[in-house]
Parts: structure tokens; C-alpha cells; sequence
């Protein structure tokens, strides 16, 4: 099953990936020479570089975020469980997650280019929250397949176990989301880190260990 594309989806995806290069194109011409390209965990700037390069960047990840959009599009046409294909809005959905979450990565990237002395943590941090609570209204309707989803052993030999563990890992993705996007938004830099860090492992060992105790109890 090939995918399909409504106009109104393209025309959609077209704006949300361009838009970085439309707010660096924008900036481009008030940006010092010299500007920072990366920063370190606590967000602070720690490698620079012409701002020429921020070009290349920018295209690179736009290009990286529209090759990620086409895959997960893709999926129910590649995936050898075909049952992906009983969903497709569900995938489209995906999709237009994760390329709204690295265009608005791009963003952050040319907003700190131009605004130096901030720090990004602040800002980076709630939107990956977000992209969490995204991802846990839409996890619960994810089929088995063999890209997306929790694919533990046990999830992907048993549909029963898929769908409990995916119902679990809804309510944990979508309670994680909220935390990390109000406590980083509220906490200290190093705070913020362990929160995100620490919802993260949370919500990737959790789901597993569920999985696990389903197959034994089943």
C-alpha cells in the first residue's frame, strides 16, 4: 500500500520544513561573522563557526527531517507485518511529529545563533515534552510493526501483549511529556537535565519491563 498525500498535508509539511530556512534567511543579514554551532549539555555555547556554515546545517537537518517524514510515511508499504497498514493516519500522523519536532530543533539552532547569550535548555527541553505528550496520544493506535512503537521480544510475538504494553507506554509517554515540559521549563539548568534524563529512562525501560511481566502472565 503505497502512501497517500492530500494537498493540504503537503502544502503543510512544505511550510514546517522550510520555515527554518525562511527565519535564518530573515536573520541572516543582522547575525555576527562569527556564531555559535554547539553547545553542551547544559546549553551553553561551546564550538563556533562562520555563519556561513549555519547554511549547511540548517539544509542538512531540513534534508535529514524530510527523509525521516517520507520513511515513516512508508512504513505501511515496507513492513513486513503488513497490519501496519490497517493505521495510516496514525504513521501520518508520526511523521508530521517528527518533522515538526527537528524543523523546530532548526529553529532553536538559528535563534541561537542570532540571540548568543541564550541558553537553550529552556527551550529545547519543554519541546521534546511536548513531542513526548504527542507521541503518547498516538501510541495506543500504533499496529505491530517492526519501526515504531515499543518492539520488545514479547510485543512483537504477541498482538495481545503489543497492545497492553502500547496502552501502558500511552499513559506513561503522555504523563512523562507533561513533567518534562513544565519541570524544565521551571527548574535550574542541571535540574532540567536530570529531569529529562531521568523521564526518558523511565519511560524506555518501563514499557519493557511491562512486556516482560505480560508474557509471564500470559
Amino acid at each position: 500500500m503505497k502512501p497517500k498525500y492530500s494537498l493540504k498535508e503537503v502544502l503543510f509539511i512544505v511550510v514546517v520544513l522550510l520555515l527554518p530556512v525562511a527565519y535564518l534567511a530573515f536573520l541572516y543579514p543582522s547575525m555576527p561573522d562569527t556564531v555559535p554551532i554547539h553547545f553542551n549539555a547544559e546549553g551553553k555555547a561551546n564550538g563556533f563557526s562562520t555563519k556561513k556554515n549555519l547554511w549547511a546545517i540548517i539544509l542538512l537537518l531540513t534534508l535529514l527531517a524530510t527523509g525521516l517524514y517520507l520513511l515513516v510515511r512508508s512504513i505501511p508499504s515496507i513492513d513486513p507485518k503488513k497490519s501496519a497498514g490497517t493505521s495510516p493516519q496514525t504513521y501520518q500522523k508520526v511523521a508530521i511529529g517528527v518533522a515538526s519536532l527537528l524543523s523546530a530543533i532548526n529553529i532553536i539552532i538559528v535563534y541561537s545563533a542570532f540571540y548568543r547569550g541564550h541558553n537553550v535548555v529552556h527551550v529545547l527541553f519543554p519541546i521534546l515534552g511536548l513531542f513526548f505528550v504527542y507521541l503518547g496520544n498516538l501510541m495506543y493506535s500504533v499496529k505491530p510493526n517492526y519501526f515504531i512503537g515499543i518492539r520488545s521480544p514479547w510485543t512483537l510475538e504477541n498482538e495481545d501483549n503489543w497492545r497492553a504494553t502500547h496502552r501502558f507506554g500511552s499513559k506513561l509517554f503522555f504523563a512523562g511529556g507533561l513533567f518534562i515540559m513544565v519541570g524544565t521549563l521551571l527548574a535550574p539548568v542541571k535540574a532540567s537535565i536530570w529531569i529529562l534524563e531521568g523521564c526518558i529512562a523511565v519511560m524506555t525501560l518501563a514499557p519493557l519491563i511491562y512486556s516482560f511481566v505480560y508474557f509471564k502472565k500470559h
